[in-house]
Order: C-alpha cells, then sequence, then structure tokens
C-alpha cells in the first residue's frame, strides 16, 4: 500500500467534467522495426510482458469511508491489460487533420477511476499506410496527474522503450499488494493526528519566504507576479472538449540560436512560444500592451525528500510578447528566466507540496468553483499558460519494438489558462504538444505552424 501525497491527490479534488487532469501524449512508431512484423495482437503481447515489470501500470486507487486522509494505491488483482489499450483507425487520407481531431476526442475523455488511471490507443491508417507492411502508426497515451509529473511521465515512457528493435523482456516486478479499508482508514488517522505538528515547522519556512519575495520585489528581482497577465482569447473558462496540435523542430537549430546569444536552451523554447503567441495573437488584432506570462513547472526530484510521484515546483515567467525585435526579446526572456529561476529556488524545492497536505478534500473542490464563478464575472488570469520542457534521450529508442519517430507531450488546461504547450527533445528533434479547448481555440495548425517561423526568425539574426 502506498498513500498518496497531498500533491499527488490535488490533482484527483481539482479534477471536473470540465477539467480532466491527465497527461496526455502521442508518439509515431515505425512498425518497420518491429520483430515479426507488426500485427496489434503481437504489439499488445509485448506490452503485456513490459507491464509485468512496471507495477505502476498495474496499480489503481482504493480509499476507505473513514479514511481522514488522502487514498492509496494498490495492485489491481483483476489487471487486464485489454482494459487499457485500444485500436482505432484513422478515415482516410489520414493527415494530420484527421489525427488531431481523434486525439483531441481522445483526450476529452476521463479515465475510469475503479482501474489503473491510464490508457493506450494504437491508432492505424496513418496518411493511409499500412502498418502491418511496415508503416507508420501512432500511439496516444493517457496517465493521470495524480499519477506522474513530467519527469516519472518521461520515466515510464523510458521504461518502455529500449536501446534496441528486438532487446530481451524485463524480469517482472512485484506489486504494491492490497489493502483492507481498516488498513487505509488507521493509516491515515496517524498522519491526520500528525499534521499539526509538521505544521510548526511549515510556518517558520514560509514566514522566510515571504520576506524574502518582498525583499525581491522591492529590488526588482522577483519573478512574475501571479494575477498580473493581461487576458487573452485563451484565457476563459474551459469545456470538457480537447484540441491539439504538433510541431517538430531539429534540436541542432535550437542550440545553433542558443551558443550564439549565449543562453539556455529553455530560454531558446521560451522565446519560440513567445514568437508563435505574438504572431497569433497580431493576427486577431489582439495583442496585448503588456507581456504573456507562462507558468513553468519545475521539477524537484533531486531536490525533496517528501514521498509522492509529483515532485514539482514552479516560476512565473515573462514572454515579453511586447518586445518586437526576436534578438531583443530572447535577451529579454532569458534575463527574466534567470531571475525567475534565483527565485523559485530561494521558495523551496518542498513549499508547494507541504502546504498542500494541510488543505481538506473539498477545499480544493470549492477553490475551483470560486475560480471559475470569478473568471465569468472578468477575474484577471493566475497565467496566460503552461510551458513546459522535458528532456528525452538523444540517440534511437524503440517502442515495444516500433521505433519512436516522434513523441508530442500533451499536459493539461485549466480555468483561465486554457492552453498548454510542452516540447521533449527526442533524438535530435524537439517535439511540440500543443493542448487546448475548441470552445477557446477552435484549430491550433496556425500556431503549431508558426514554430517554424519563430525558429528561422531566431536562426536568421544568429548567422
Amino acid at each position: 500500500m502506498q498513500r498518496l501525497s497531498p500533491l499527488d491527490a490535488s490533482f484527483l479534488y481539482l479534477e471536473t467534467a470540465a477539467q480532466p487532469l491527465h497527461v496526455c501524449s502521442v508518439l509515431e512508431l515505425d512498425t518497420s522495426t518491429m520483430p515479426g512484423g507488426y500485427t496489434f495482437d503481437r504489439l499488445r503481447d509485448a506490452l503485456s510482458v513490459s507491464i509485468k515489470a512496471m507495477p505502476q501500470f498495474r496499480e489503481k486507487l482504493a480509499d476507505s469511508r473513514f479514511n481522514l486522509d488522502h487514498p492509496v494505491w494498490v495492485e489491481d488483482m483483476d489487471f487486464d491489460v485489454s482494459r487499457h489499450l485500444h485500436r482505432i483507425g484513422l478515415p482516410g487520407p489520414g493527415g494530420r487533420a484527421e489525427l488531431s481531431e481523434i486525439c483531441g476526442h481522445i483526450a476529452s475523455l476521463p479515465l475510469d477511476r475503479s482501474r489503473p488511471l491510464w490508457e493506450m490507443w494504437v491508432i492505424e491508417n496513418i496518411a493511409g499506410t499500412d502498418p502491418q507492411a511496415g508503416g507508420r502508426l501512432a500511439l496516444m497515451t493517457k496517465i493521470h496527474h495524480a499519477g506522474v509529473d513530467g519527469v516519472t511521465g518521461a520515466n515510464l515512457m523510458s521504461q518502455l522503450c529500449t536501446p534496441e528493435a528486438d532487446a530481451p523482456p524485463p524480469e517482472p516486478a512485484q506489486g504494491t499488494g492490497g489493502a483492507s479499508g481498516a488498513a487505509i482508514a488507521l493509516g491515515g488517522a496517524l498522519k491526520f493526528a500528525a499534521r499539526p505538528f509538521k505544521l510548526v515547522n511549515v510556518l517558520p519556512a514560509t514566514a522566510t519566504t515571504v520576506v524574502d519575495t518582498v525583499r525581491r520585489a522591492f529590488n526588482g528581482q522577483a519573478m512574475a507576479a501571479p494575477f498580473n497577465a493581461p487576458k487573452t482569447a485563451f484565457n476563459a473558462n474551459i469545456t470538457g472538449q480537447r484540441c491539439v496540435g504538433f510541431a517538430q523542430l531539429d534540436l541542432e537549430d535550437i542550440k545553433t540560436v542558443k551558443n550564439h546569444f549565449g543562453v539556455k536552451v529553455n530560454d531558446v523554447v521560451m522565446a519560440l512560444v513567445s514568437g508563435v503567441l505574438r504572431t497569433f495573437l497580431s493576427s486577431r488584432g489582439e495583442l496585448p500592451e503588456h507581456s504573456l506570462v507562462a507558468m513553468v513547472p519545475v521539477s524537484v526530484h533531486d531536490q525533496s525528500d517528501r514521498p509522492g510521484r509529483n515532485q514539482v515546483s514552479g516560476m512565473f515567467s515573462k514572454l515579453d510578447t511586447h518586445v518586437d525585435d526576436p534578438a531583443e526579446r530572447l535577451r529579454a526572456i532569458a534575463a527574466s528566466n534567470s531571475v525567475a529561476k534565483q527565485h523559485s529556488s530561494a521558495l523551496g524545492a518542498t513549499l508547494l507540496q507541504d502546504w498542500t497536505q494541510f488543505v481538506a478534500p473539498a477545499v480544493f473542490g470549492a477553490a475551483m468553483r470560486v475560480y471559475a464563478a470569478s473568471r465569468l464575472s472578468g477575474a484577471k488570469p493566475i497565467h496566460n499558460l503552461v510551458v513546459s520542457n522535458v528532456p528525452g534521450p538523444q540517440t534511437p529508442v524503440y517502442m515495444l519494438g516500433c521505433e519512436v519517430k516522434a513523441l508530442y507531450p500533451l499536459g493539461p488546461i485549466f480555468h483561465g489558462a486554457g492552453l498548454n504547450i510542452t516540447v521533449m527533445s527526442l533524438n535530435g528533434k524537439l517535439d511540440v504538444g500543443l493542448m487546448s479547448c475548441p470552445d477557446l481555440l477552435p484549430d491550433l495548425w496556425d500556431m503549431a505552424d508558426a514554430f517554424q517561423v519563430a525558429l528561422e526568425e531566431l536562426l536568421a539574426v544568429s548567422r
């Protein structure tokens, strides 16, 4: 039995019909490398073997009505991979429009909480090709945010991947086992009773953080403030429907820009996002006078000793979308990111995790309803969008024997911040995934296509 951390559980409590909180990805797979040739049955059997070595994929939620703390992970004794792996074919011509439409629909579907919180969808007929004849297919994954953050999600995917197509199967691993309702309740009562003692340790650290933040704000060394972002078309309440878009860039081009300006890869990524949003909003006559603000998740896996699968903090970063010159914009973003990183580090890696343990489950849901209502009355957004950068392997990898040609990550969206842009570097490419709500942004392809244009602008001033 493994109890969810407060931060893990918060993604369960914040989930609503309009705000499903699973993390998705779309992988483009080359079936010509699969030993013995591709068939759906062969892929399903290979997945079943891999999952025997990965207990996380066999775990489901368990709770007790007398539990005063968060639910626990237990092994699903009736686990059947066929309940989680689905197969679908694209209608002709099977291009990106058809693929994004079906992926948006799949992303809209909630996960069944009575089973392990993940699904995979095998999508065939990509561009009219036959995967059994060595063509390509898409594999869409969905895993609940309660079970993964960006790093743990990438790690799970890497465990499903191998450096060779015909790698030997992994050794089976024992699961977490079950738990009785009494054991769940007793453990929850003990954790609940210990909360006041933990609060004594959290308050001094919080007070120090508040004082430091005020000092930084006066000195101009603080990150962008929340609730200070200008409103855009994607800063409104969302519905349960989703739309997606993809882009793929050459990682060497990103590094060329990085090296010329002496900045970080993430600075270039943020500058690309800024250029794309500036172009998109300008074309609609909706570019704000002030900079858009992105919330950037920051992994603290190497800094935290707290339990839980979500080990993440965050920072608010200015995108400097009001700056016209791309070179000047990149330099401004790099400077803002440097300040934001220093401020984020000073906040403490575990502050978010520590405070979530004192918020009752009902409070999460109530807070979300209040915020959604405030959005209807025109309240300012906390931030404009989420931008996340997840590093991946830079050598060829194979998923269930198929070479991975692309992996487009798709993060969740929220009321007031209806756009998520997540990138992942993989084998010399930078794969960009965009997620939104069609009620706010009906078509993401103009935005997706603008990434290459924004990169060309930066390359032009880097030569």
